[in-house]
């Protein structure tokens, strides 16, 4: 296991120094889901929800939350992200709307943290648009799936 790089050696939290890194191509790609009732899915489906399209708000949420994510997560470093993909699937069988981000770069440093972000402000966002018909909607399974690039090489979830 390689050690903690956001601690310095008196264990004090620290921004990691990527001064010297590689600017090298990087993506990241994430998933998760939000399980609802059917009816709630129906009216998502058929662009019924009262508040409007919750998945072309969702996604516009995702990209924003994508790159605001330095300024949630204390030791994230500003990135410029060139590309951020949201994709929704719809699982009827399970009322569930799976979320994939994918995020890329050129930089110095990986995207895990953006990807992951996307997809938990997309499913927030669809419980906000959804919540005064259905506030039992759970968040599940926020993951990171793959990621390529950097240093530490390529993942893939299950691999």
């Amino acid at each position: 296991m390689e050690e903690l790089t956001h601690f310095d050696s008196e264990g004090r939290a620290k921004m990691v120094d990527v001064t010297d890194k590689q600017t090298t191509a990087r993506v990241a790609i994430a998933g998760g889901g939000i399980v609802m009732k059917p009816e709630t899915l129906r009216l998502i489906k058929e662009r019924a929800m009262s508040k409007g399209d919750v998945l072309a708000v969702a996604r516009v949420a995702a990209i924003m939350g994508a790159k605001q994510t330095p300024s949630l997560i204390p030791l994230c470093h500003p990135l410029n992200i060139t590309s951020v993909a949201i994709d929704f699937s719809i699982n009827e069988k399970e009322n569930r709307i799976d979320i994939t981000a994918t995020v890329k770069i050129a930089g110095q440093t990986g995207v895990e943290m953006e990807a992951l972000t996307a997809v938990t402000v997309a499913a927030l966002t669809i419980y906000d648009m959804c919540k005064a018909v259905d506030k039992g909607m759970v968040i599940k399974d926020v993951m990171l799936l793959e990621k390529h690039g950097g240093r530490g090489g390529s993942y893939k979830r299950g691999s």
